[in-house]
């Protein structure tokens, strides 16, 4: 991801400090009583550090290092230049020590615990993802089940619509995952699935549906395991969805079980992971998406996915959604396919985000664009 924050703190505990209204708004995740660090209007973010035994802190920020300024307190302070807007994954260190802000969250992702700092869109930008107080409110929920292939319990997360406690009504639901190095709390945290979900649906863009979010057996980065394979990366999530997450929503869940009213879609590893899946047991799947698709390998229409896509009039004939999308600003592969399916005849819809890179902003902007083609 292009927006990784490196600060330095030494770990003293959380102070809150009176904070200089010029310097901006706090962010939306700092804890109770902090309230920095803060974005102003030009989009740069002030830091604060309290380290008074420490005798070297900067601030790293993609790559930029920002030497920070040591008070007669021992609070160390820096104001960055103009970052873009978007979440920023950032850690703290000072003297050689990396640690995470104690004044905000923290999320997971690139492999670890990390410290986020969002610099915001305007409010008409962000509408899509920002909670509305004056809409229904679905429910998300922290939910547990035994893997036999695995022989271990399996965390997922379920994202219910609002009313879906007042009836006996079904849903139609589809898989989202995340991408390589994250794991199942991604879209809900720095995603905002829930509040797109909303949104979406409360303005008729979207129909009521039923999202999970599982792990997808990538929650590390590619090469951390010893002799692993890039075609073993991820894959045992194929066994995982078919033979046991599918069986498990539909047994807890008020879904429908047919192909028509199910999907699987995600971003990065996890778009590729959807692919792989999704087309290649297309008895399933009718809707299919990949945001920023992790897409390698070969394009011979007639042997990709295990040859699902070589007679195209029935492709599309049972393919309801097929989507692809990637910011301008990225440069992974998920557009090669274009011109293969063009050329085969294969129906696809390709959203491109403007201005965005590998990174949230192009996901979210995804999923809202996605949501609003399905179960249609």
């Amino acid at each position: 991801m292009r927006k990784i924050i490196t600060l330095a703190l030494l770990a003293a505990g959380t102070t809150a400090f009176a904070q200089n209204p010029a310097e901006g708004i706090s962010a939306e995740n700092c804890i109770p009583g902090a309230v920095y660090p803060c974005v102003d209007a030009q989009h740069r973010a002030t830091f604060i550090m309290n380290a008074p035994t420490a005798t070297e802190v900067a601030a790293d920020i993609c790559d930029k290092v920002y030497p920070m300024t040591k008070g007669a307190d021992g609070v160390w302070k820096v104001t960055t230049d103009p970052l873009v807007v978007g979440p920023h994954y950032y850690r703290l260190v000072v003297d050689g020590v990396r640690v995470n802000d104690p004044n905000v969250y923290t999320v997971y992702g690139s492999g670890s615990s990390f410290s986020m700092l969002e610099v915001p869109e305007s409010k008409e930008e962000a509408a899509y993802y920002t909670f509305n107080p004056a809409v229904e409110h679905g429910q998300v929920r922290e939910c547990q089940y035994w893997s036999e292939s695995q022989q271990k319990m399996r965390r997922c997360y379920v994202y219910t619509p609002a009313g879906y406690e007042k009836g006996k009504k079904k849903y139609p639901y589809f898989i989202l995952q995340h991408g390589m190095a994250e794991n199942e709390t991604g879209w809900h945290t720095q995603g905002k699935m829930a509040n797109i979900m909303d949104n979406a649906i409360a303005a008729g863009k979207a129909v009521p549906m039923v999202v999970v979010m599982d792990n997808g057996d990538c929650d590390y980065s590619f090469g951390a395991k010893r002799g692993e394979s890039m075609d073993q990366f991820g894959a045992s999530f194929e066994q995982v969805v078919v033979e046991e997450l599918i069986p498990y929503v539909e047994k807890t869940f008020r879904v429908y079980t047919d192909r028509k009213h199910r999907g699987i879609a995600g971003l990065s590893w996890g778009g590729k992971q959807s692919f792989d899946i999704g087309l290649t047991h297309t008895d399933l799947f009718a809707n299919v998406g990949a945001f920023s698709g992790a897409i390698f390998g070969g394009t011979d229409i007639n042997t990709m996915y295990k040859g699902s896509l070589k007679d195209a009039d029935k492709f599309n004939k049972d393919m309801d959604v097929l989507f692809l999308s990637n910011g301008t600003e990225e440069g992974l592969g998920g557009m090669m396919l274009d011109p293969v399916f063009t050329k085969a005849g294969i129906e696809f819809t390709r959203y491109v985000s403007q201005g965005t890179a590998h990174e949230w902003l192009t996901w979210r902007r995804s999923l809202n664009e996605f949501i609003q083609l399905i179960f249609k």
